[in-house]
Protein backbone atom coordinates (compact mmCIF):
# COMPACT_ATOMS: atom_id res chain seq x y z
CA UNK A 1 0.00 0.00 0.00
CA UNK A 2 3.09 2.24 0.89
CA UNK A 3 4.56 1.54 -2.68
CA UNK A 4 0.76 2.42 -4.82
CA UNK A 5 0.73 5.53 -2.42
CA UNK A 6 4.48 6.63 -3.34
CA UNK A 7 3.80 5.44 -6.85
CA UNK A 8 0.86 8.01 -7.18
CA UNK A 9 2.90 10.60 -5.72
CA UNK A 10 5.95 10.34 -7.94
CA UNK A 11 3.02 10.59 -11.26
CA UNK A 12 1.43 13.76 -9.87
CA UNK A 13 4.29 15.46 -9.12
CA UNK A 14 5.19 15.37 -12.77
CA UNK A 15 1.70 15.02 -14.35
CA UNK A 16 2.78 16.44 -17.77
CA UNK A 17 5.36 13.77 -18.01
CA UNK A 18 3.45 11.09 -16.75
CA UNK A 19 -0.04 11.95 -19.23
CA UNK A 20 2.38 12.02 -22.15
CA UNK A 21 4.18 8.40 -21.17
CA UNK A 22 0.81 7.20 -20.87
CA UNK A 23 -0.61 8.71 -24.35
CA UNK A 24 0.84 5.31 -26.14
CA UNK A 25 -0.70 3.30 -24.05
CA UNK A 26 -4.31 5.34 -24.36
CA UNK A 27 -4.09 5.57 -27.91
CA UNK A 28 -3.06 1.71 -28.22
CA UNK A 29 -6.22 0.53 -26.31
CA UNK A 30 -8.23 2.53 -28.05
CA UNK A 31 -7.25 1.23 -31.34
CA UNK A 32 -7.68 -2.40 -29.67
CA UNK A 33 -11.07 -1.20 -28.28
CA UNK A 34 -13.04 0.26 -30.76
CA UNK A 35 -11.80 -1.16 -33.90
CA UNK A 36 -12.49 -4.71 -32.45
CA UNK A 37 -15.94 -3.28 -30.79
CA UNK A 38 -16.97 -2.55 -34.34
CA UNK A 39 -16.09 -5.29 -36.38
CA UNK A 40 -17.43 -7.49 -33.62
CA UNK A 41 -20.89 -5.42 -33.02
CA UNK A 42 -20.99 -4.59 -37.05
CA UNK A 43 -20.74 -8.67 -37.80
CA UNK A 44 -23.41 -9.53 -34.84
CA UNK A 45 -25.63 -6.83 -36.76
CA UNK A 46 -25.21 -8.53 -39.82
CA UNK A 47 -25.79 -12.02 -38.92
CA UNK A 48 -28.64 -11.45 -37.04
CA UNK A 49 -30.07 -9.60 -40.08
CA UNK A 50 -28.84 -12.62 -42.41
CA UNK A 51 -30.40 -14.99 -39.53
CA UNK A 52 -33.88 -13.89 -40.36
CA UNK A 53 -33.66 -15.01 -43.99
CA UNK A 54 -34.45 -18.31 -42.50
CA UNK A 55 -31.89 -21.06 -41.23
CA UNK A 56 -34.40 -23.55 -43.40
CA UNK A 57 -33.78 -21.91 -46.63
CA UNK A 58 -31.48 -23.00 -49.32
CA UNK A 59 -30.95 -21.18 -52.76
CA UNK A 60 -29.84 -23.25 -55.69
CA UNK A 61 -28.40 -21.62 -58.98
CA UNK A 62 -27.86 -23.60 -61.98
CA UNK A 63 -24.75 -22.95 -64.19
CA UNK A 64 -25.04 -25.57 -66.48
CA UNK A 65 -28.06 -27.74 -66.89
CA UNK A 66 -26.08 -30.70 -69.84
CA UNK A 67 -28.99 -30.60 -72.00
CA UNK A 68 -31.34 -31.73 -68.73
CA UNK A 69 -33.59 -28.31 -68.49
CA UNK A 70 -35.17 -27.69 -64.68
CA UNK A 71 -39.11 -27.40 -65.44
CA UNK A 72 -41.94 -26.37 -62.98
CA UNK A 73 -42.95 -30.04 -63.21
CA UNK A 74 -39.70 -31.10 -62.11
CA UNK A 75 -40.28 -28.91 -58.63
CA UNK A 76 -43.67 -30.40 -58.16
CA UNK A 77 -42.35 -33.88 -58.37
CA UNK A 78 -38.74 -33.20 -56.36
CA UNK A 79 -41.31 -31.76 -53.19
CA UNK A 80 -43.42 -35.15 -53.37
CA UNK A 81 -41.06 -37.19 -53.47
CA UNK A 82 -38.08 -35.85 -51.22
CA UNK A 83 -39.34 -36.01 -47.61
CA UNK A 84 -36.71 -33.11 -46.44
CA UNK A 85 -37.74 -31.16 -48.83
CA UNK A 86 -41.64 -28.83 -47.81
CA UNK A 87 -41.23 -26.59 -50.53
CA UNK A 88 -39.23 -25.40 -54.16
CA UNK A 89 -40.07 -22.10 -55.23
CA UNK A 90 -38.18 -20.80 -58.31
CA UNK A 91 -37.63 -17.29 -58.90
CA UNK A 92 -36.18 -14.75 -61.87
CA UNK A 93 -36.45 -11.17 -61.62
CA UNK A 94 -35.80 -8.00 -64.49
CA UNK A 95 -36.47 -4.30 -64.06
CA UNK A 96 -39.40 -2.77 -65.88
CA UNK A 97 -41.49 0.13 -65.81
CA UNK A 98 -44.68 0.48 -63.89
CA UNK A 99 -47.15 2.51 -63.71
CA UNK A 100 -50.24 3.71 -62.19
CA UNK A 101 -52.31 6.32 -63.27
CA UNK A 102 -50.44 9.55 -64.65
CA UNK A 103 -47.70 7.69 -61.32
CA UNK A 104 -44.88 6.03 -63.03
CA UNK A 105 -41.72 4.16 -61.75
CA UNK A 106 -38.57 1.82 -62.37
CA UNK A 107 -40.23 -2.19 -61.02
CA UNK A 108 -38.04 -4.86 -59.94
CA UNK A 109 -40.87 -7.63 -61.02
CA UNK A 110 -40.03 -11.29 -59.45
CA UNK A 111 -41.41 -14.48 -60.93
CA UNK A 112 -42.34 -17.19 -58.49
CA UNK A 113 -44.66 -20.14 -57.45
CA UNK A 114 -47.02 -19.48 -54.07
CA UNK A 115 -43.89 -21.68 -51.79
CA UNK A 116 -41.81 -18.40 -52.26
CA UNK A 117 -44.09 -16.71 -49.59
CA UNK A 118 -43.90 -19.45 -47.11
CA UNK A 119 -39.88 -20.22 -47.73
CA UNK A 120 -39.72 -16.28 -47.32
CA UNK A 121 -41.54 -16.04 -44.74
CA UNK A 122 -43.35 -12.91 -46.23
CA UNK A 123 -46.26 -11.74 -44.57
CA UNK A 124 -49.49 -10.90 -46.01
CA UNK A 125 -51.17 -8.19 -45.01
CA UNK A 126 -53.70 -7.95 -47.31
CA UNK A 127 -55.88 -10.06 -50.10
CA UNK A 128 -54.46 -13.20 -51.00
CA UNK A 129 -51.05 -14.44 -52.37
CA UNK A 130 -50.20 -16.31 -55.12
CA UNK A 131 -51.84 -19.18 -56.48
CA UNK A 132 -50.84 -22.48 -58.40
CA UNK A 133 -54.22 -21.62 -61.00
CA UNK A 134 -52.06 -18.36 -61.37
CA UNK A 135 -49.25 -19.93 -62.44
CA UNK A 136 -50.60 -22.65 -64.74
CA UNK A 137 -52.52 -19.82 -66.39
CA UNK A 138 -49.82 -17.24 -66.73
CA UNK A 139 -52.52 -14.95 -65.32
CA UNK A 140 -52.25 -11.34 -64.90
CA UNK A 141 -52.11 -10.87 -61.42
CA UNK A 142 -49.48 -9.13 -59.14
CA UNK A 143 -48.55 -9.08 -55.58
CA UNK A 144 -46.66 -5.89 -54.37
CA UNK A 145 -45.02 -4.77 -50.93
CA UNK A 146 -46.45 -2.24 -48.36
CA UNK A 147 -43.75 0.85 -49.73
CA UNK A 148 -44.95 0.27 -53.79
CA UNK A 149 -48.55 0.28 -52.72
CA UNK A 150 -48.02 3.39 -50.62
CA UNK A 151 -45.50 5.09 -53.03
CA UNK A 152 -47.46 4.18 -56.23
CA UNK A 153 -51.16 4.15 -55.93
CA UNK A 154 -51.35 5.78 -52.49
CA UNK A 155 -52.63 3.13 -50.20
CA UNK A 156 -51.76 -0.28 -48.85
CA UNK A 157 -55.60 -1.37 -49.22
CA UNK A 158 -55.32 -0.93 -53.11
CA UNK A 159 -56.51 -4.87 -53.69
CA UNK A 160 -58.24 -4.87 -56.75
CA UNK A 161 -56.07 -2.14 -58.44
CA UNK A 162 -54.29 -2.33 -61.34
CA UNK A 163 -51.06 -1.68 -62.94
CA UNK A 164 -49.06 -1.30 -65.63
CA UNK A 165 -45.74 -3.10 -66.19
CA UNK A 166 -44.41 -2.76 -69.35
CA UNK A 167 -47.67 -1.27 -70.93
CA UNK A 168 -49.51 -4.84 -69.48
CA UNK A 169 -52.00 -4.53 -67.20
CA UNK A 170 -51.96 -6.64 -63.90
CA UNK A 171 -54.65 -6.24 -60.64
CA UNK A 172 -53.38 -5.97 -57.48
CA UNK A 173 -54.41 -9.04 -55.67
CA UNK A 174 -52.35 -8.95 -52.38
CA UNK A 175 -50.31 -6.85 -50.77
CA UNK A 176 -47.25 -7.90 -48.88
CA UNK A 177 -44.64 -6.41 -45.71
CA UNK A 178 -41.71 -4.90 -46.88
CA UNK A 179 -38.59 -6.71 -47.21
CA UNK A 180 -36.01 -5.44 -45.27
CA UNK A 181 -33.28 -7.75 -47.09
CA UNK A 182 -32.60 -5.85 -50.32
CA UNK A 183 -32.00 -7.45 -53.64
CA UNK A 184 -29.61 -7.10 -55.54
CA UNK A 185 -30.81 -6.42 -58.67
CA UNK A 186 -33.20 -3.33 -57.31
CA UNK A 187 -29.58 -2.22 -55.45
CA UNK A 188 -27.70 -2.02 -59.13
CA UNK A 189 -30.64 -0.83 -60.69
CA UNK A 190 -32.07 1.97 -58.45
CA UNK A 191 -35.57 0.47 -58.27
CA UNK A 192 -37.57 1.26 -55.29
CA UNK A 193 -40.78 -0.65 -56.32
CA UNK A 194 -41.15 -4.55 -55.96
CA UNK A 195 -43.49 -7.06 -57.46
CA UNK A 196 -44.31 -11.08 -57.47
CA UNK A 197 -46.17 -12.22 -60.77
CA UNK A 198 -46.31 -15.84 -61.62
CA UNK A 199 -43.60 -17.09 -62.96
CA UNK A 200 -45.10 -18.11 -66.38
CA UNK A 201 -46.36 -14.70 -66.38
CA UNK A 202 -42.73 -13.15 -66.45
CA UNK A 203 -41.87 -15.80 -69.29
CA UNK A 204 -44.33 -13.85 -71.78
CA UNK A 205 -43.47 -10.62 -69.87
CA UNK A 206 -39.71 -10.44 -69.83
CA UNK A 207 -37.05 -11.17 -72.59
CA UNK A 208 -34.55 -12.42 -70.43
CA UNK A 209 -36.63 -14.81 -68.43
CA UNK A 210 -37.03 -18.21 -69.95
CA UNK A 211 -39.17 -21.73 -69.30
CA UNK A 212 -35.86 -23.28 -67.68
CA UNK A 213 -35.36 -22.55 -64.62
CA UNK A 214 -31.70 -21.82 -63.28
CA UNK A 215 -32.80 -20.46 -59.57
CA UNK A 216 -34.84 -21.26 -56.60
CA UNK A 217 -35.49 -21.75 -52.93
CA UNK A 218 -35.51 -24.43 -51.03
CA UNK A 219 -37.74 -25.01 -47.90
CA UNK A 220 -37.13 -27.67 -45.15
CA UNK A 221 -39.83 -29.77 -43.39
CA UNK A 222 -40.64 -29.36 -40.21
CA UNK A 223 -38.19 -32.22 -38.17
CA UNK A 224 -35.74 -31.72 -40.91
CA UNK A 225 -32.20 -29.66 -40.89
CA UNK A 226 -31.82 -27.69 -43.83
CA UNK A 227 -28.63 -30.31 -43.76
CA UNK A 228 -30.77 -32.98 -44.62
CA UNK A 229 -32.76 -30.95 -46.91
CA UNK A 230 -29.11 -29.99 -48.79
CA UNK A 231 -28.40 -33.68 -48.98
CA UNK A 232 -31.33 -34.61 -50.81
CA UNK A 233 -31.18 -32.15 -53.41
CA UNK A 234 -27.60 -32.43 -53.75
CA UNK A 235 -27.89 -36.09 -54.97
CA UNK A 236 -31.35 -35.44 -56.76
CA UNK A 237 -28.99 -32.99 -59.09
CA UNK A 238 -25.93 -35.14 -58.88
CA UNK A 239 -28.39 -37.81 -60.94
CA UNK A 240 -30.05 -35.11 -63.30
CA UNK A 241 -26.54 -33.36 -64.22
CA UNK A 242 -24.02 -36.45 -64.28
CA UNK A 243 -22.10 -36.21 -60.95
CA UNK A 244 -21.17 -32.93 -61.84
CA UNK A 245 -20.99 -30.69 -59.27
CA UNK A 246 -19.60 -27.51 -61.11
CA UNK A 247 -23.14 -27.29 -62.56
CA UNK A 248 -24.69 -25.89 -60.02
CA UNK A 249 -24.32 -24.55 -56.07
CA UNK A 250 -26.11 -24.88 -53.47
CA UNK A 251 -26.21 -22.17 -50.41
CA UNK A 252 -27.72 -21.57 -47.37
CA UNK A 253 -27.99 -19.03 -44.39
CA UNK A 254 -25.74 -21.68 -42.12
CA UNK A 255 -22.61 -21.37 -45.03
CA UNK A 256 -23.24 -17.40 -45.06
CA UNK A 257 -22.87 -17.52 -41.42
CA UNK A 258 -19.66 -19.74 -41.10
CA UNK A 259 -18.28 -17.36 -43.76
CA UNK A 260 -18.78 -14.14 -42.14
CA UNK A 261 -17.58 -15.64 -38.29
CA UNK A 262 -14.03 -16.57 -40.37
CA UNK A 263 -13.95 -13.18 -42.32
CA UNK A 264 -14.35 -11.64 -38.64
CA UNK A 265 -11.64 -13.76 -37.04
CA UNK A 266 -9.12 -12.83 -39.28
CA UNK A 267 -10.16 -8.96 -39.18
CA UNK A 268 -9.95 -9.41 -35.31
CA UNK A 269 -6.78 -11.06 -35.10
CA UNK A 270 -5.58 -8.62 -37.67
CA UNK A 271 -6.59 -5.47 -35.82
CA UNK A 272 -5.73 -7.13 -32.37
CA UNK A 273 -2.06 -7.20 -33.59
CA UNK A 274 -1.72 -3.87 -34.90
CA UNK A 275 -3.77 -2.45 -31.41
CA UNK A 276 -0.76 -4.98 -29.47
CA UNK A 277 2.03 -3.52 -31.74
CA UNK A 278 1.19 0.30 -30.33
CA UNK A 279 0.47 -0.95 -27.18
CA UNK A 280 3.91 -2.36 -27.09
CA UNK A 281 5.25 0.98 -28.49
CA UNK A 282 3.56 2.77 -24.93
CA UNK A 283 5.20 0.24 -23.32
CA UNK A 284 8.80 0.83 -24.34
CA UNK A 285 8.08 4.49 -23.92
CA UNK A 286 6.76 3.90 -20.12
CA UNK A 287 10.33 1.80 -19.97
CA UNK A 288 11.96 4.60 -21.40
CA UNK A 289 10.54 7.46 -18.72
CA UNK A 290 10.74 5.27 -15.75
CA UNK A 291 14.95 5.04 -16.76
CA UNK A 292 14.51 8.55 -16.31
CA UNK A 293 13.05 8.62 -13.04
CA UNK A 294 15.29 6.18 -11.66
CA UNK A 295 18.03 8.36 -12.77
CA UNK A 296 16.64 11.41 -11.20
CA UNK A 297 15.87 9.79 -8.38
CA UNK A 298 19.66 8.09 -7.70
CA UNK A 299 20.05 9.56 -4.31
CA UNK A 300 16.44 8.96 -3.21
CA UNK A 301 17.80 5.09 -4.06
CA UNK A 302 20.35 5.92 -1.77
CA UNK A 303 19.49 7.02 0.99
CA UNK A 304 16.03 4.60 1.35
CA UNK A 305 19.17 1.76 1.11
CA UNK A 306 21.27 3.48 3.46
CA UNK A 307 18.20 3.60 6.19
CA UNK A 308 17.82 -0.10 5.72
CA UNK A 309 15.21 -0.27 2.51
CA UNK A 310 15.84 -4.33 0.60
CA UNK A 311 16.66 -4.63 -2.79
CA UNK A 312 12.89 -6.30 -3.31
CA UNK A 313 11.44 -3.41 -1.74
CA UNK A 314 13.30 -0.53 -4.13
CA UNK A 315 12.05 -2.98 -6.72
CA UNK A 316 8.34 -3.50 -5.78
CA UNK A 317 8.43 0.35 -5.92
CA UNK A 318 9.33 1.26 -9.43
CA UNK A 319 7.57 -1.72 -10.80
CA UNK A 320 4.22 -0.78 -9.38
CA UNK A 321 4.55 2.90 -10.56
CA UNK A 322 5.37 1.53 -14.22
CA UNK A 323 2.04 -0.52 -13.83
CA UNK A 324 0.28 1.88 -12.07
CA UNK A 325 1.10 4.23 -15.69
CA UNK A 326 0.00 1.59 -17.75
CA UNK A 327 -3.31 0.45 -16.05
CA UNK A 328 -4.33 4.67 -15.86
CA UNK A 329 -3.38 4.70 -19.50
CA UNK A 330 -5.23 1.58 -19.73
CA UNK A 331 -8.97 3.32 -18.06
CA UNK A 332 -8.70 6.55 -20.02
CA UNK A 333 -8.31 4.54 -22.73
CA UNK A 334 -11.11 2.39 -22.51
CA UNK A 335 -13.01 5.65 -21.31
CA UNK A 336 -12.78 7.43 -24.35
CA UNK A 337 -13.28 3.89 -26.81
CA UNK A 338 -16.36 4.09 -24.65
CA UNK A 339 -17.51 7.54 -25.52
CA UNK A 340 -16.37 7.08 -29.12
CA UNK A 341 -18.67 4.17 -29.26
CA UNK A 342 -21.35 6.13 -27.79
CA UNK A 343 -20.93 9.14 -30.45
CA UNK A 344 -20.95 6.69 -32.99
CA UNK A 345 -24.00 4.96 -32.13
CA UNK A 346 -26.20 7.91 -31.61
CA UNK A 347 -24.78 8.94 -35.41
CA UNK A 348 -26.19 5.42 -36.57
CA UNK A 349 -28.97 5.53 -35.06
CA UNK A 350 -31.48 5.50 -37.93
CA UNK A 351 -29.71 2.27 -38.92
CA UNK A 352 -29.60 -1.47 -38.35
CA UNK A 353 -26.42 -1.43 -36.68
CA UNK A 354 -25.86 -1.50 -32.84
CA UNK A 355 -22.12 -0.55 -31.80
CA UNK A 356 -21.24 -1.50 -28.23
CA UNK A 357 -18.50 -2.20 -25.83
CA UNK A 358 -17.07 -5.74 -25.86
CA UNK A 359 -16.37 -6.82 -22.67
CA UNK A 360 -14.08 -9.25 -23.84
CA UNK A 361 -11.71 -7.04 -25.37
CA UNK A 362 -11.75 -4.63 -21.98
CA UNK A 363 -11.01 -7.83 -20.36
CA UNK A 364 -8.08 -8.55 -22.52
CA UNK A 365 -7.18 -4.80 -22.59
CA UNK A 366 -6.81 -4.66 -18.95
CA UNK A 367 -4.20 -7.92 -19.06
CA UNK A 368 -2.35 -6.83 -21.84
CA UNK A 369 -2.06 -3.71 -20.30
CA UNK A 370 -0.75 -5.09 -16.83
CA UNK A 371 1.80 -7.91 -18.16
CA UNK A 372 3.22 -4.43 -20.35
CA UNK A 373 3.51 -3.25 -17.10
CA UNK A 374 5.37 -5.65 -15.65
CA UNK A 375 7.51 -6.49 -18.50
CA UNK A 376 8.72 -2.98 -19.41
CA UNK A 377 9.27 -1.96 -15.87
CA UNK A 378 10.73 -4.82 -14.35
CA UNK A 379 14.05 -3.66 -16.27
CA UNK A 380 14.00 0.34 -14.46
CA UNK A 381 13.07 -1.05 -11.34
CA UNK A 382 15.84 -3.99 -11.25
CA UNK A 383 18.48 -1.28 -12.34
CA UNK A 384 17.25 0.83 -9.40
CA UNK A 385 17.20 -2.60 -6.98
CA UNK A 386 20.74 -3.03 -7.73
CA UNK A 387 22.15 0.17 -7.25
CA UNK A 388 25.30 0.17 -4.28
CA UNK A 389 23.87 2.88 -1.49
CA UNK A 390 27.36 4.30 -1.19
CA UNK A 391 27.43 5.21 -5.26
CA UNK A 392 23.85 6.20 -5.37
CA UNK A 393 24.45 8.71 -2.74
CA UNK A 394 27.84 9.80 -4.47
CA UNK A 395 25.57 10.63 -7.91
CA UNK A 396 25.48 13.94 -8.57
CA UNK A 397 27.54 14.82 -5.76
Amino acid sequence: MLSLKMALRSIGANKMRAALTMLGIIIGVMALVVLVSLVTSATDTVTSEVSSLGSSLLTVTVSDDKGHPIKLSDLRSWVDEQPTVAAIAPYASDTVTGKYDTESSSFTIYGTTPDYCVINDQQLIEGRYLKNADVDNASRVCVIDKSTAEELIGYSDCVGEEISLEGVKYKVIGVVEDDENISITSLFSGSTMTAYIPYTSLIRLSDTATSTISAFYIGASDGFSVDDAERAMTAVLNDRFEDDEDAYSISSVNLIEEAMNSITNVLTILLGGIAAISLIVGGIGIMNIMLVTVTERTREIGIRKAIGASRGTILRQFLIEAVVLCMLGCGLGIFISWAILQIISIITANTALVFRLQTTVVGLSVLFCFIIGVVFGLYPANKAAKMKPIDALHYGG
